[in-house]
């Protein structure tokens, strides 16, 4: 399984591209270079997994639903929605995201892609600064978690 490790800065072109990160299209290459997008359910930014990775998610969330049941088919219906499938272009890593789903999340110009081990998050460059993640609630959200490990 591919592993997305790192965090790099990106601006949208204008004609409404981005740069996919070296480091990660490296990752790609030899295999299908395609990645989904669909927006994070908690924080504001977009998730972008692999084509594989997403198969296999999406794969045991259908299987596990009945669909003649009309709230497991409402849920499927709501967990297909707003879903994009990307792929940077060989000569310069280009994607080209949906506008919308760049709007949803706020990004104006400076974008973020962070590594998180099976995806990578998109995050509007202002928005990411002003969450201040790396603070002191991380330290809290540890414990909170794992306890006295």
């Amino acid at each position: 399984m591919i592993k997305f490790i790192g965090t790099y800065s990106a601006r949208i072109d204008d004609r409404g591209r981005l740069v996919f990160p070296v480091s990660f299209k490296n990752l790609l290459e030899g295999g299908d270079c395609r990645l989904v997008v669909k927006k994070d359910l908690f924080a504001p930014c977009l998730n972008l997994f692999t084509y594989e990775l997403w198969s296999e998610e999406s794969d045991k969330i259908r299987n596990s639903l009945n669909f003649f049941n009309p709230k497991h088919s409402l849920f499927w219906r709501c967990y297909m929605n707003g879903r994009a499938v990307v792929e940077p272009d060989a000569k310069f890593g280009r994607i080209n995201i949906p506008g919308q789903m760049l709007d949803e999340i706020g990004v104006n110009k400076e974008v973020l892609f962070i590594g998180c081990d099976h995806k990578v998050e998109l995050w509007a460059k202002e928005r990411w600064e002003a969450e201040n993640f790396l603070n002191g609630d991380y330290t809290t959200l540890a414990s909170e978690i794992f306890g006295n490990i």
